[in-house]
């Protein structure tokens, strides 16, 4: 993490730098007359956005506007329309109009004949995700879904916003290209998608411009704050990008936007030519949370090729209102989850060992949660909308993600494809065919990128994504371990004759001083007594607890040991009976093994390639 490279460059350079390099712009067909918003900061710290738009309604009597529901990439319906006020028009002239609230998310207006009219709106902006907006006295983050109204006829039409900086801000950054008129902070989307799909900063960014086989990129931080290494992140992320480059081919991409806000927050969400980002501005001082938001970049990265091109059907044109359901999100971000560090390792950042550790980490996930023996990973990617986004104390038992299930099966898929082609072909193979085939407008269809696999492997693999994505049997490592000389480390304790200390598989918490029952996994000694959420652990054995010392007094006892619980559930005493078990063993973690064959290491090394110097 001593590298040091690039210069910090101010956004007006970096827009120079694209336009240059993007080469010059076509000029534009005939289309509809854009809806244009102006967006204005009065008083940004009371977390306001106010938007003036003026809509082209054609003499229409009456007409509807419509905020989206949900954003893609995060397949939850998030009711953005809860954050909209005071939503009122006129015509340009400034004679009122009457307008009526039609749907949860609606709003009709009666536009007297006009051929234009003004809309005006609020949007209350305090919501730090990936995929909602904050506005706050030092800077301002936008996307398109929970911001800007639109006239709901889903008639294609350009999309202008102006940004009206804020006191003190000297810099609005986007990948949307410059609206014709030339005027600063002036940007036009092509159509409302793009406009969703094109998130917004705002304040005094830090930017860090690079040029990948003459393709513009820049990371842009916002808060760095004399802490956070913007020089060597910039230039990892130049070796990231440069890595996926080398495995696709070419970029999607006319030019390119790492949006990284350094926030204490975590997250990342992908865009057709941007992403934008959260971590904390202290990542670069530790090394694996380094790692991690690197794993990030490259996962956001590689959405670029893999779901915004390359993606299922039904992801694609967008109902804003509506869900899209899938069974194929184990692809497309499941896949980009197993690439997302492998691309870091092999860009040279990360050593072999630490990147074997997150994939470990990935088997360990999985592994552990008991519902993966429940859900098919094809049924987690439908229930996104009402089941990943929306977890509770149960989801462990009944669930599985399809982002770690998805990222194992992309290990294990690899694997399968370079031991049936001898090594001559692999998942980037698997990928570049897919992308070949079923980019663009179309999509692919459930079944069809499984086709792919099966033609480039050169043997049908059809039985083994039945048993990997439509059933719950247990996913089988042996081939995938063989093929590169791996093993899972032996987790037994080092003093087999030794009790092993108790367990009783609960998840805690502290509230007020009072020790809580936050998780109960199946399986586990605390499910076989009869512990609920929400439980107040009082007392073992008529002694005590409190939950500060909860850790101190498990080591006391042993696996085997019985017990008697003194428990509170809601406010009547109970006792249960227990007998503490031993935990589980961590046997997931990967290792090379002790005398691999020529094989063997020829495989790793061409899985891995060189990665960095331990």
């Amino acid at each position: 993490m001593g590298r040091r490279s690039g210069h910090a460059l101010p956004a007006p350079w970096v827009l120079i730098l694209f336009l240059h390099l993007a080469g010059p712009t076509a000029p534009l067909a005939q289309s509809p007359d854009p809806i244009s918003y102006t967006v204005r900061f009065a008083a940004p710290a009371t977390h306001y956005a106010e938007i003036e738009a003026v809509l082209p309604v054609d003499g229409r009597p009456a007409v509807e506007l419509m905020m989206a529901a949900w954003t893609p990439g995060s397949y939850l319906i998030r009711e953005y329309a809860r954050h909209v006020e005071a939503v009122s028009a006129a015509t340009l002239g400034g004679r009122p109009l009457a307008v009526a609230k039609s749907s949860k998310n609606r709003w009709r207006v009666e536009t007297g004949g006009a051929d234009r009219i003004a809309v005006a709106y609020r949007v209350y902006c305090r919501e730090m995700s990936v995929r909602t907006n904050w506005v706050e006295a030092d800077f301002a983050m936008l996307n398109g879904a929970p911001t800007f109204l639109t006239l709901a006829d889903a008639a294609p039409r350009p999309h202008d916003v102006r940004i009206e900086l804020a006191g003190g801000w000297t810099e609005s950054v986007t990948a949307l290209p410059p609206a014709p008129h030339g005027r600063p902070h002036s940007y036009r989307a092509a159509d409302f998608d793009t406009l969703v799909d094109s998130p917004i900063i705002a304040g005094n960014p830090t930017t860090y411009p690079f040029a990948v086989d003459g393709t513009p990129h820049a990371l842009v931080n916002v808060g760095e704050g004399g802490v956070w290494d913007g020089p060597t992140s910039a230039a990892d992320v130049e070796r990231i990008t440069r890595e996926q480059l080398r495995i696709w081919g070419f970029f999607p991409y006319d030019r390119y936007l790492f949006l990284n806000m350094l926030v204490e927050a975590g997250g990342g969400l992908e865009h057709r030519d941007s992403t934008l980002l959260m971590t904390s501005r202290w990542t670069t001082r530790d090394r694996r949370r380094y790692l991690r938001w690197l794993g990030t970049v490259s996962h956001e990265l590689f959405h670029a090729w893999n779901v915004k091109q390359l993606r299922p059907a039904a992801l694609g044109p967008f109902d804003y209102e509506r869900e899209a359901y899938t069974p194929s999100l184990w692809m497309v971000e499941g896949l980009t989850s197993y690439y997302g560090p492998l691309v870091v390792h092999r860009a040279g950042i990360s050593t072999r060992e630490e990147y074997l550790e997150a994939l470990s980490g990935q088997i360990q996930a999985l592994q552990t949660t008991p519902g993966r023996l429940v859900q098919p990973v094809a049924d987690a990617s439908h229930d996104a909308w009402i089941k990943f986004y929306r977890p509770n104390e149960n989801s462990r038992n009944t669930t599985v993600s399809y982002y770690t299930k998805g990222a194992v099966i992309g290990f294990l898929l690899d694997a399968r494809v370079r031991e049936a082609t001898g090594g001559r072909r692999s998942l980037d193979d698997v990928l570049q065919v897919a992308y070949a085939r079923y980019s663009g407008d179309r999509g692919f269809r459930p079944g069809e990128f499984e086709a792919v696999a099966s033609d480039v492997a050169g043997v049908d693999l059809g039985d083994w994504f039945d048993r990997a994505i439509r059933s719950t049997e247990e996913l089988d490592y042996r081939a995938a371990l063989d093929w590169f000389g791996l093993e899972f480390a032996s987790g037994s304790p080092a003093d087999k004759d030794a009790a092993a200390p108790a367990w009783l598989g609960l998840g805690t918490r502290a509230d007020g001083g009072r020790l809580l029952v936050a998780g109960v996994p199946r399986g586990t000694p605390g499910h076989e007594a009869g512990f609920n959420v929400g439980d107040e652990i009082i007392a073992i054995d008529d002694y005590r607890v409190a939950a500060a010392g909860w850790r101190q007094r498990l080591d006391l006892y042993r696996a085997g040991d019985e017990v008697a619980f003194l428990i509170a559930r809601r406010e009547r005493l109970l006792r249960l009976d227990a007998r503490f078990g031993e935990r589980p063993p961590e046997g997931w973690r990967l290792q090379p093994v002790e005398s691999p064959s020529p094989a063997q290491a020829e495989h790793l090394d061409a899985w891995l390639g060189r990665g960095a110097a331990p």
